[in-house]
């Protein structure tokens, strides 16, 4: 495992920690491949990465049409909770799980130290971790 490997699954646990209602996290570049998943059993990481690529890039497709810049974030309600998927810089997607107790008004604010952090993960260089 590598030093970023690491700190981004930190990361992650930090996030869903630390974010009202959040139950899962999952990374993903933007074509859809799954970097790092977070979410128990509730879901299947590569599925959601793929899934969650195609709705970001069909929130930017909607907001090329319609006049409008790049999307923030992208969000499904369900009877039991919601689905959020926003991008995280040029090469990453953040998927995050959540139950009904999630509050969309706060959560940008709530996640934004994370998405730089991630960001910043994604795009540095790598560096591989020390053996002892």
């Amino acid at each position: 495992m590598t030093d970023t490997s690491s700190d981004l699954i930190a990361e992650m646990g930090e996030l869903r920690d630390s974010a009202t209602g959040v139950t899962g996290v999952v990374v993903s570049a933007v074509d859809g491949l799954l970097i790092a998943a977070d979410t128990g059993d509730r879901a299947d990481g590569e599925c959601l990465s793929a899934l969650a690529a195609a709705v970001l890039g069909l929130a930017h497709r909607a907001g090329a049409a319609t006049g409008r810049d790049r999307p923030r974030w992208s969000a499904a309600c369900y009877g039991d909770g919601y689905l959020v998927v926003r991008p995280v810089g040029d090469m990453g997607v953040l998927t995050l799980l959540g139950g009904t107790d999630m509050d969309l008004a706060r959560l940008e604010g709530e996640c934004e130290r994370s998405v730089r952090r991630i960001d910043r993960l994604l795009t540095g260089p790598r560096t591989t971790a020390a053996h002892h």
